[in-house]
């Protein structure tokens, strides 16, 4: 079972940890451990046959980059803060994300040797959504990240990555605090307005 764990995957179980660790307390050094994170995993996933994941450690540097620049350079006020996803956004977002989902299903069957197009497609779109969610500081992010690691952690145990299935699900702990905490930072942003 545990005979294929590299000490890469080991790297990226740490570095991913300490991310969404950092991120749940709106640390703004969660964006270079998850850019760590990403480039461990890029790795991983490729010798996995996860070709969407893989992929999608080069979408997460780039969004990485751009919430790390957001978080820093607000321009509006001292610190981003955490809002409501607004109506117009979740909109677009779940038809990009359902519009990805099967885009990446369809890739991924005819263009790799993947086993798991459906479930890969659909996790790297939830993913992608998420970690938008994130870079705005969006609440409802926490729900995106929630519901794709529910998929991941069977995902990775089907794949043998074990210690990445592990990850994952500390990955869900951590969501289920970062979206306590960034609630708890959002009615506390209410009262002082």
């Amino acid at each position: 079972m545990l005979g294929r764990v590299s000490p890469i995957e080991i790297l990226g179980f740490l570095t991913g940890a300490v991310n969404v660790w950092l991120l749940a307390r709106q640390n703004i050094w969660n964006w270079p451990a998850g850019l760590a994170n990403n480039a461990l995993y890029i790795a991983v996933f490729a010798t996995a046959g996860l070709y969407g994941d893989a992929g999608l450690q080069l979408a997460y540097i780039t969004l990485g980059v751009y919430g790390w620049w957001n978080w820093a350079h607000t321009g509006r006020e001292a610190e981003l803060r955490v809002v409501r996803t607004p109506r117009a956004v979740w909109a677009w977002l779940v038809l990009t994300t359902v519009a990805a989902a099967f885009g990446l299903q369809f890739f991924l069957r005819r263009f790799t040797d993947s086993t798991v197009p459906a479930w890969d497609g659909v996790t790297t779109a939830l993913s992608v959504a998420a970690i938008y969610g994130q870079c705005r500081k969006y609440l409802e992010s926490w729900w995106i990240w929630i519901a794709a690691d529910l998929i991941y952690i069977p995902l990775y145990i089907y794949k043998d990555l074990w210690i990445t299935a592990g990850l994952y699900f500390v990955f869900l702990l951590l969501c289920v605090i970062g979206l306590r905490e960034w609630s708890k930072a959002h009615r506390a942003q209410q009262y002082q307005c």
